[in-house]
């Protein structure tokens, strides 16, 4: 089923022949799962799974996402983990984690890179990344954060850290990178939050501006942090060209329990679901589907996960469907709005913990 997708531009298939695929990719792996994951197969008996009723997508079973934190939810034999990747969360919270063999690991790095290119192109770019590499040093058990960059190193053709280790802009770092790169077409990637507070802020602390007029500024997660600091994407791209000459923002939603499968952001500022996921709202009361603008639990489907059974999981997230196959910008699929965490949900953000250093 992959294969076929491999052949396909990633927003390509309008709604019926992207359902047709991806739902028998979901009843594929919803089956691989249960016969080799047994909490997962004991989750699917206690709710009375029944093969023959998946009929279409909003059929597949969904698995709440905590049950990454509480339970050893694995596909694979022990001596088959390649790596295990760690959610985001604040101290003393649980974290999800997410068993990958190489194969799944191989596949999410190539669906992410597809995905991406479609907005940025394919051609591999030098990479400003907001971060410490402090954070990619052990690369067995990442975080949420250090497993996204080091998902994106393979579209970079050189990766340089703008942070040092107690979240310090490193200016002479920044300034080399300007002179060597500056001049053509070149990435920056950062969560939001870190982007807004240790390269936007610092430089207008320190009287001065950075020209990246060239880059494309990849982001992801810090949202939160942002909200409640009544910082709106409005006035997060206003400061960026004030004071770096960002002109180019590529925004996406996306998690540890589903790595690859992002959602990026078009130049409409529509999160897309692609031809190797969708994306289902719940009801809060009966978790039922919603209609087209009717706010409610995200679920989110994916055909990359093999290692583990997150191909079908229900977030602590709410949002609404904004619409299907009709986005301005031409790429088909369903394309959303994230509103935030559920109240009462358990807090985390992909910008992990780092408060201490703010």
């Amino acid at each position: 089923m992959l294969e076929v997708f491999h052949k396909l531009a990633p927003y390509a298939l309008p709604k019926a022949e992207k359902e047709k695929l991806l739902l028998s990719a979901m009843r594929e792996l919803t089956e691989w799962h249960r016969h080799r994951c047994i909490p997962y197969q004991r989750y699917l008996d206690a709710i009375g799974y029944d093969p023959a009723g998946v009929k279409t997508l909003e059929n597949v079973p969904f698995l709440p996402i905590r049950a990454f934190k509480e339970l050893q939810m694995k596909s694979i034999s022990d001596d088959a983990v390649f790596k295990v990747m760690m959610s985001s969360g604040t101290s003393g919270q649980k974290q999800s984690r997410i068993y990958l063999d190489r194969e799944t690991a191989v596949l999410q790095q190539k669906v992410l890179l597809r995905l991406l290119g479609d907005f940025i192109g394919n051609r591999r770019l030098p990479m400003l990344v907001i971060d410490s590499d402090a954070v990619i040093k052990d690369r067995r058990n990442f975080t949420t954060r250090g497993a996204t960059i080091m998902g994106l190193e393979f579209a970079a053709r050189r990766m340089v850290f703008a942070l040092d280790e107690q979240m310090q802009l490193k200016e002479d770092v920044l300034d080399d990178f300007i002179q060597a790169h500056g001049a053509d077409r070149f990435l920056i990637f950062g969560f939001t939050f870190m982007v807004w507070q240790h390269l936007f802020r610092r430089l207008k602390q320190a009287g001065r501006t950075a020209n990246l007029s060239n880059a494309y500024l990849l982001t992801a997660g810090g949202w939160k942090k942002l909200v409640n600091l009544k910082i709106s994407n409005e006035d997060f791209q206003k400061m960026g060209q004030a004071v770096c000459g960002i002109k180019h923002y590529v925004d996406h939603y996306g998690m540890a329990e589903q790595t690859g499968c992002i959602y990026a952001a078009c130049e409409y500022g529509h999160l897309h679901a692609s031809i190797y996921s969708d994306v289902m709202i719940r009801r809060f009361r009966d978790f039922s589907p919603c209609k087209i603008g009717e706010r409610g639990f995200i679920q989110l489907l994916s055909s990359l996960p093999h290692s583990y059974p997150g191909h079908s999981i229900l977030t602590e997230d709410e949002g609404i469907i904004e619409g299907e196959d009709d986005c301005p910008c031409g790429r088909k699929g369903k394309y959303i709005r994230i509103l935030g965490r559920v109240e009462q949900a358990e807090i985390r953000g992909c910008s992990d913990t780092y408060g201490a250093h703010i």
